[in-house]
């Protein structure tokens, strides 16, 4: 029997790759972190020059550069969670040619089902017919809570207001761009884990496959 395939979307801080690493391993499943994709293309980016701190993109250059861009030699690297990708990766993912590439590699990856992904348009473009949708929602307030104690464990000195600043600003981006924007797919479950630990969660999960 084929692994089912699940897509779970939602805002920026909301949990969606502690909960979808979680489903993975109590079920057997793989875990593919769509965003630490992304987060890895605009680190590259960063690194050589194709994009400023303060924003300012080389789209073509970035596209031009994007066949030689090796996502594996960078998944491991602790600055993909940094504030600083964090306030880039909305402008790099907004371009087309990157979400094609990214898109691509995902769809190849959960070509055999038994895959747990997480991102922004997986129920959407990614895996539209994939076997259970999960929208994760949670307020802004608490997200930016979570991402500031992430952040704080990791050495990082940030403030809180602009932990929130920057999350409330990836949510307007993420909702407006062009391509792919976030959006909740028409037959997607919504969940709001506001106040939910993992282990709630988990059973809300486990009882939808069921």
């Amino acid at each position: 029997m084929k692994k089912p395939t699940i897509a779970i979307d939602g805002f920026s801080s909301g949990g969606k790759s502690t909960f979808a690493r979680a489903i993975a391993a109590r079920m057997g499943l793989e875990w593919v972190d769509s965003g630490a994709m992304y987060r890895a293309v605009t680190l590259w980016a960063l690194d050589n020059g194709l994009v400023s701190t303060e924003g300012k993109l080389d789209a073509e250059g970035l596209v031009a550069a994007l066949p030689k861009i090796d996502l594996a030699a960078l998944a491991g690297d602790p600055r993909l969670r940094s504030v600083e990708v964090n306030g880039l990766v909305s402008e790099v993912s907004r371009l087309p040619e990157v979400r094609e590439r990214l898109v691509a590699e995902q769809r190849a990856m959960g070509a055999a089902g038994g895959v747990v992904m997480d991102g922004r348009d997986i129920g959407t473009v990614v895996f539209p017919d994939a076997d259970l949708k999960i929208f994760l929602v949670a307020d802004p307030a608490v997200r930016a809570r979570r991402r500031y104690e992430e952040l704080r464990a990791a050495g990082v000195e940030v403030t809180p207001e602009e932990v929130e600043r920057n999350i409330r600003e990836r949510d307007r981006l993420d909702q407006e761009r062009e391509v792919s924007p976030l959006r909740r797919a028409p037959d997607a479950v919504e969940l709001d884990n506001s106040e939910m630990t993992l282990e709630e969660q988990m059973k809300w999960v486990e009882e939808r496959l069921r």
